[in-house]
């Protein structure tokens, strides 16, 4: 049974804006050799690097705050429709960045619990923490073979949040997975980067690949790339937990952008004006207009060739490469 901090606390998290709460010990988390191993591998890409700055202390929350006793785990839908446009943007990002939301509710559920005689620790995507292992510890879910999170009412639409508590909390039962033999999101990768049951390899992952990765997208992957412009949700949107999601009304308003063909002309400064305060923000200007000739390469046109010849001859090598690979896919289909 919970404690009555355990269930007061909860019924604050749902009361500030969280769908779901549940809470873990603030022990080592069992598979931290595996993300080791991951890491060693390379799987990690560009990532590597600022992952392995603190790869001991992700698998173990309570070297990030001292006297550490419970996890809670905190839980946002941010499932939605996704609008029909020309450049598909994953879900998560199109609207505001979800940071500054889950900061707001955050504080304020720390400050309750510093009334409560609490010492918090916050964290988000950002912070030095396996956050699926904790999740799926805490009850809110369990790990898809995609390596995602699902739950039974949310599906795999949930952004997580932490907060490591000095104090001592009623932990949850862990939820079995209902994967059972599905594998839908094995099948829906299109480019195979989901290599085996809860293996993921990020270097072939599109939503890597146009988020995380910092230079030239290898040529043996544009073409897999096909409408994605920031992200990909396929592995999420094939899994049949996705017959309960609900579309959340709390956050991230869609923003409507411009066809990609125009965002091909604009500098830096309109690059900004535009996405500040939303996810595509932190790609800057030089990988969006990347990400655009690839994916105006797989599915553009003769009226695209104009505004791509325009970038490939833009100041930055990146950025002229790939529109210059561009416009030989568009010359080379108009040609066959």
């Amino acid at each position: 049974m919970s404690t009555p901090l355990t269930v007061r606390l909860k019924a604050e998290a749902l009361r500030l804006g969280f769908d779901l709460c549940g809470i873990a010990p603030a022990r080592a988390a069992a598979d931290g050799g595996y993300f080791q191993r991951w890491l060693a591998d390379g799987q990690a890409g560009d990532m590597t690097p600022w992952l392995a700055k603190n790869a001991a202390g992700r698998a173990d929350p309570a070297s990030l705050l001292a006297g550490a006793q419970s996890v809670i785990v905190l839980g946002l839908n941010y499932y939605r429709p996704v609008p029909a446009r020309r450049g598909k943007i994953s879900t998560y990002a199109l609207g505001q960045d979800y940071h500054g939301l889950i900061w707001l509710r955050l504080d304020a559920l720390d400050q309750w619990l510093r009334w409560h005689g609490g010492t918090q620790r916050r964290a988000v995507d950002t912070s030095p923490l396996m956050e699926k292992p904790l999740a799926v510890s805490a009850g809110l879910g369990w790990l898809g073979k995609n390596t995602v999170l699902v739950h039974p009412k949310f599906g795999p639409w949930l952004l997580l949040a932490e907060l490591l508590t000095t104090l001592t909390l009623t932990p949850d039962p862990p939820v079995s997975s209902h994967c059972g033999n599905c594998a839908r999101c094995l099948r829906a990768c299109p480019t195979g980067a989901i290599t085996a049951p809860y293996q993921l390899d990020a270097r072939r992952c599109i939503a890597y690949l146009t988020i995380e990765h910092q230079g030239a997208i290898p040529l043996a992957l544009r073409e897999k790339i096909g409408g994605r412009l920031f992200g990909c949700d396929d592995c999420l949107a094939v899994c049949p937990w996705n017959r309960r999601a609900q579309k959340t009304h709390k956050l991230m308003l869609t923003r409507h952008y411009p066809d990609p063909r125009e965002m091909l002309y604009w500098d830096d400064a309109e690059f900004r004006r535009t996405f500040r305060f939303t996810p595509i923000f932190r790609l800057k200007r030089r990988r969006w207009l990347r990400n655009i000739s690839v994916v105006l390469g797989n599915t553009g046109a003769a009226a695209d060739l104009p505004a791509l010849r325009h970038a490939a001859a833009d100041a930055d090598p990146l950025v002229a490469e790939h529109a210059a690979w561009a416009v030989a896919q568009i010359k080379n289909r108009a040609a066959a």
